[in-house]
C-alpha cells in the first residue's frame, strides 16, 4: 500500500538527495546508483511527491540492525514487566491472600494528610 504525501514530505525525506522518476530512464540504473553510492540513499519522486527510497546495502543493513536492536530492547522491557506482574500476581495466589486483604480493608486508611504510594500500600 503506497502512502501519499499530498501536503509535504516528512522532514527526514526532504533532507535526502532527490531525483525525479524520469531520471531512472534518463540516467539509467548506473546513474542512480552513483548518486546512491555518494549519499547512501536517494528519494525518487514523481511530480515532486516522494515515491520510493533507494538505499545502499550498507544503509539497509544499518537500518535492519537498528530495528533488531530496538526489537530486542522492547522484548527485554516487556519481559521485565511480565516478570514484575507475575510476581505481584503470585502474591494473590498465596493461601493467606484473602485474609491479608480483609485485614487491610478493615484497618482503614490513616493518611494524616499525606499521599501514600508504593508497593507496600
Amino acid at each position: 500500500m503506497a502512502q501519499s504525501f499530498d501536503i509535504k514530505p516528512p522532514d527526514y525525506l526532504a533532507q535526502l538527495p532527490q531525483a525525479p522518476a524520469s531520471d531512472v530512464k534518463k540516467l539509467g540504473w548506473r546513474g542512480l546508483m552513483k548518486t546512491v553510492r555518494s549519499g547512501g540513499k536517494l528519494v525518487v519522486t514523481n511530480h515532486d511527491a516522494p515515491e520510493a527510497v533507494i538505499m545502499s546495502v550498507e544503509e539497509y543493513s544499518d537500518l535492519m540492525q537498528a530495528a533488531r536492536q530496538t526489537a530486542a530492547q522492547t522484548e527485554s522491557a516487556l519481559s521485565a514487566l511480565r516478570q514484575r506482574f507475575d510476581q505481584r500476581l503470585a502474591a494473590l495466589q498465596s493461601p493467606d491472600a484473602g485474609d491479608r486483604l480483609r485485614n487491610v480493608m478493615a484497618a482503614g486508611a490513616h493518611l494524616d494528610g499525606k499521599v501514600k504510594v508504593g508497593t507496600s500500600y
